[in-house]
């Protein structure tokens, strides 16, 4: 009784259990912010790799959902998420770790970086599959929106700072030391999450489990239902696209415009700062519009403003950079946290490790594809070209979330109750849309 006043003024910041798991995701996203910018630069000046070996360094580390994302969700439906998380910060810790160790020993190879980038793509799709389908078991249905949004913000800071951090490391420290904090960082996340008191469920267990027909039973609820199919469709959109500009942008940056690592974190830092802000204003939106329109208004919005990236040049030229980053940052962070809020709600709590790795397998698994077409591309046609095809491909994903029945839609509850059609929507056009997702499916990935 004298703890409920006290969770209505503090929100989820006063649930202890949502707080470590809060604090845990902090702390490596730091790490992971560290790791995006010293990786491809150990590749870049510490072992003098060129734009088709950066891309294949990045398509490395997003092969894992492609090979193993699906069986992933099953296996986190059958087992407790907790110690799939808590082994798979370890296992990433001990990864990253190698690489300063065989820098210092003078064996670094571009070899031992793809298979670090690989392996901790293994262990991060177990990561994330299990931290999507554990936050519903640990938090109320109706905290999910705000349970996302500080996770999402959290992700931002550090996407904001974490350049920053890594281009003064770099600088000071060497590209492959500066990815100790990287591991350091999944080492103390492991910690906290290992923490967390609240006892997990058991999971329900088949008689008989089919690794095959629960994989299909996944696939089928993502690909059947009309809106978690144009979710997954935009997101790969955005996840493929992204990995064109992830192939060459550092290349960009460093050979083409000719920074240092230190202005280059900045100017990260100074774009990222537009999740931050899509991140606290997801909720008011969701509030006003609804969590349907929350989905694709911030791509509607945010997204074109990408265009500017190409356009950018050196000097007062950098201005472009920053506020095309920061429109791209904002939509994507906004409509994460609604999209993967809609899904939460939508997914039966014993699918959501098979929804969330079917979504991740489809949207995660065209990012080594993107990644690869980016170095190709970059080799082919230059940085600068690369960088126009990712942002006008960009432009696909408001256009596929708009002809969708979300345009239709303001709310999307969950329980099997009908969806609230907005003021200029005809009822006719929502019907049954999500039958198949509250009467037995399930879904999940990322934005």
């Amino acid at each position: 009784m004298s703890n409920l006043p006290r969770r209505r003024r503090t929100g989820l910041s006063g649930h202890r259990d949502f707080r470590s798991l809060w604090i845990a995701d902090t702390v490596s996203q730091f790490g992971v912010q560290v790791s995006v910018l010293a990786m491809p630069l150990v590749a870049v000046l510490y072992l003098h790799s060129g734009p088709q070996a950066v891309g294949v360094l990045v398509a490395m580390e997003f092969l894992g959902s492609l090979l193993i994302g699906l069986p992933a969700g099953v296996w986190c439906d059958r087992g407790r998420r907790r110690p799939i998380m808590v082994c798979a910060d370890l296992v990433r810790a001990v990864l990253l770790a190698s690489v300063p160790l065989a820098a210092w020993c003078g064996a670094l190879t571009i070899w031992q970086l793809y298979a670090v980038a690989l392996a901790q793509g293994f262990a991060t799709v177990f990561f994330d599959v299990a931290y999507q389908s554990y936050l519903p078991t640990l938090i109320p249905p109706g905290d999910l929106v705000e349970g996302n949004t500080k996770l999402q913000a959290s992700a931002s800071v550090a996407q904001m700072a974490g350049p920053s951090v890594a281009g003064v490391l770099v600088q000071l420290l060497t590209a492959p030391v500066a990815i100790t904090a990287n591991a350091v960082s999944f080492g103390l996340s492991g910690l906290f999450i290992a923490n967390i008191r609240q006892t997990e469920p058991a999971p329900s267990r088949p008689e008989k489990p089919r690794l095959l027909r629960d994989v299909r039973e996944g696939l089928g609820l993502v690909l059947r239902d009309p809106i978690l199919r144009t979710i997954a469709g935009a997101t790969a959109a955005v996840n493929l696209f992204m990995s064109v500009f992830a192939a060459v942008i550092t290349t960009f940056l460093a050979h083409d415009l000719r920074l240092s690592a230190g202005l280059i974190g900045v100017l990260m830092t100074a774009g990222s700062a537009g999740g931050l802000a899509g991140a606290l204003a997801a909720p008011g939106l969701i509030r006003r519009a609804g969590l349907a329109r929350g989905v694709w208004l911030p791509p509607l919005v945010g997204l074109p403003l990408g265009l500017l990236i190409p356009l950018t040049h050196g000097g007062i030229g950098l201005i472009a950079f920053v506020v095309g980053w920061l429109g791209c940052s904002f939509a994507i962070v906004a409509y994460n946290v609604a999209q993967v809020s809609l899904r939460q709600t939508l997914c039966p709590e014993g699918a959501l490790g098979r929804m969330n790795a079917t979504m991740r397998f489809l949207t995660w698994g065209v990012m080594p594809l993107g990644a690869l077409l980016g170095g190709a591309l970059g080799a082919g046609v230059g940085a600068r070209s690369t960088l126009w095809a990712a942002q006008l491909g960009e432009l696909l994903v408001p256009l596929i979330l708009i002809a969708s029945p979300l345009r239709r839609i303001r709310e999307l509850p969950a329980g099997g109750q009908e969806p609230t059609p907005s003021r200029d929507s005809e009822p006719s056009a929502v019907d049954g849309v999500r039958q198949p997702v509250a009467h037995g499916g399930h879904p999940s990935g990322s934005g």
